[in-house]
């Protein structure tokens, strides 16, 4: 294949608008114009219409990236996965057709390259790619110019907030905030597959006597060992919430009624053992615990808690230290 310089319809030196001496455009020669594009901090890749690599320019920063000259003359479906193969030809096409510059955030893994099974980094790298189709041919393809920042650092940066303004610092467990995003989505799935999500509403009895006679930091310490043993009982697909004071919800997805309350009675028991340390004059500090599950009838996750607080109500009508479900 040619150099792509070959391409440049030029003798010693172009017009280039970098700024106007006397107002008269500044010229720049071919070989500056080189020198500009190896400096680039980013790489910067001539990706054709089939995926082919013809010219990569810059990726100095050596913190991110390496020498990328060995991927000219090869297809991206050569190096990555089918699948994420195809998304990269999809976006080029995209481009190409858009005739506009796309910004897109992806991530490569080891999995995903070819090659790189036991080799690549432990953890994905994540990128933003700013794709521009251009106006000229090579070799009779269209092409674009897709230049990639990585992102790693920004991306965690903003889970790490993202974690940080759903958890409740107390305890360590999710907000409220989040327990309405994931009902949100777990009702979603109910509605389209009729995948269940059984919901428990877990309240501390006697909470108030342990502020009052043991202090608040034994009231602190009594909610993080409710938040502890939620952790330690909860499947990777469940999830525990500090609803707000001494209450706190479990979502169980892909779980029915009879298996919810099967379970939340283990919890309860649990509870009941572990915070006998919070024993006030010869009585427990135990919980009570309303159970309900995502039902047709609900017309929201909203019905669904509303159902799970009745109950739990129930149960602290009935004498506490129990489950009851709706």
């Amino acid at each position: 294949m040619k150099d792509i310089k070959d391409e440049v319809k030029a003798q010693d030196y172009m017009p280039v608008d970098i700024g106007t001496i006397d107002s008269k455009p500044s010229l720049i020669s071919v070989e500056q114009m080189s020198s500009v594009l190896s400096a680039l901090p980013d790489p910067a890749f001539l990706l054709s219409r089939r995926g082919k690599y013809l010219a990569v320019f810059g990726g100095r920063d050596s913190r991110y990236y390496h020498d990328g000259s060995e991927l000219v003359g090869s297809f991206i479906a050569d190096l990555i996965s089918p699948e994420k193969a195809q998304w990269f030809i999809e976006k080029i096409n995209l481009a190409l057709e858009s005739k506009t510059l796309l910004i897109e955030e992806y991530e490569l893994s080891k999995k995903d390259i070819k090659g790189l099974a036991k080799q690549g980094p432990e953890q994905p790298i994540w990128f933003e790619g700013r794709i521009q189709a251009l106006d000229f041919l090579v070799d009779n393809e269209e092409v674009v110019l897709w230049v990639a920042s990585n992102i790693s650092k920004r991306h965690q940066m903003e889970i790490d907030l993202r974690e940080l303004s759903d958890t409740d610092q107390p305890t360590g467990l999710y907000n409220r905030r989040r327990l309405e995003r994931d009902l949100l989505f777990h009702y979603d799935i109910f509605i389209r597959h009729s995948v269940p999500t059984s919901v428990l509403i877990i309240d501390l009895d006697n909470f108030k006597q342990i502020n009052d006679v043991l202090g608040h930091y034994a009231g602190d310490e009594a909610l993080l060992a409710v938040a502890d043993i939620c952790r330690a009982q909860l499947r990777k697909t469940d999830t525990a919430y500090r609803f707000g004071g001494d209450e706190f919800v479990v979502a169980l997805p892909g779980i029915d009624l009879e298996h919810a309350v099967q379970f939340a009675d283990r919890l309860r028991k649990s509870f009941k053992c572990e915070l006998t340390r919070f024993s006030i004059d010869g009585r427990s500090v135990t919980v009570s615990t309303g159970v309900a599950t995502m039902l047709p009838t609900d017309q929201s996750y909203e019905v669904t808690l509303k159902r799970a607080d009745n109950a739990l109500y129930e149960a602290k009508r009935c004498g506490r230290d129990n489950v009851v479900l709706a």
